[in-house]
């Protein structure tokens, strides 16, 4: 433990509560749009991280993570969402999902926009009050939501990709899918703990494609 980068892992957390939070609102606040208002009626619609902290998501995944040397991955408590009270419930239930990995890549956008603006200013001989430090909290902002929004379109449920299965999948496939979501979440967590590389095909090609707006 005393090789750890402390200032690193509490980079790695500080940027990844705010992402995993926007991420979450972004689905509730979709859904009240179209006419669901649980997430409001819950008091989730807010960006106060203590309405949306899960112990085990938020904190103490990202933190193991993050000293393992396995990067940053974590999760906020899910905001409620009743499909029902959607006017066009199979299509608009689509949106809903795919609004937390949108928001995730618009601020991956976001923070290589901002990094790119502060590295050319450094570079016209401008003095920018503690810009490394700006320049690394960017960096690693705009990673996470690379991350994130990677991971939350593989097709596993309950991750949000499952929702592009679940919009075309045939009727004679639904009784297997069904069983399969009942494990999803175990699914997922095999993932990152057990086969953390094998998901390279679906991050390398997002990494470099982030890399080179930078």
């Amino acid at each position: 433990m005393g090789d750890v980068d402390w200032g690193t892992v509490a980079t790695l957390v500080g940027v990844l509560v705010p992402s995993v939070i926007l991420h979450e609102v972004s689905h509730g606040l979709v859904a009240y749009l179209f006419g669901d208002d649980t997430a409001k009626r819950a008091g989730r619609l807010t960006l106060n991280p203590i309405a949306h902290i899960d112990p085990f998501g938020t904190l103490i995944l990202p933190l193991i993570l993050s000293l393992s040397g396995l990067g940053a991955f974590g999760y906020a408590k899910p905001v409620p969402v009743n499909p029902r009270n959607l006017r066009r419930p199979r299509e608009q239930s689509l949106y809903v999902s795919l609004a937390g990995p949108a928001v995730n890549v618009a601020l991956a956008l976001l923070a290589a926009l901002l990094l790119g603006r502060l590295t050319s200013t450094v570079t016209r001989g401008n003095v920018i009050l503690l810009d490394g430090e700006v320049a690394r909290v960017l960096f690693y902002f705009g990673l996470v939501n690379v991350i994130l929004a990677v991971f939350n379109l593989l097709p596993i449920p309950p991750l949000d990709g499952s929702a592009l299965v679940e919009r075309w999948l045939p009727a004679r496939y639904w009784p297997t899918w069904t069983k399969v979501r009942q494990w999803g979440f175990g699914i997922v967590l095999l993932v990152v703990f057990v086969l953390p590389g094998g998901l390279s095909f679906a991050f390398e090609p997002a990494l470099d494609l982030w890399s080179r707006l930078l």
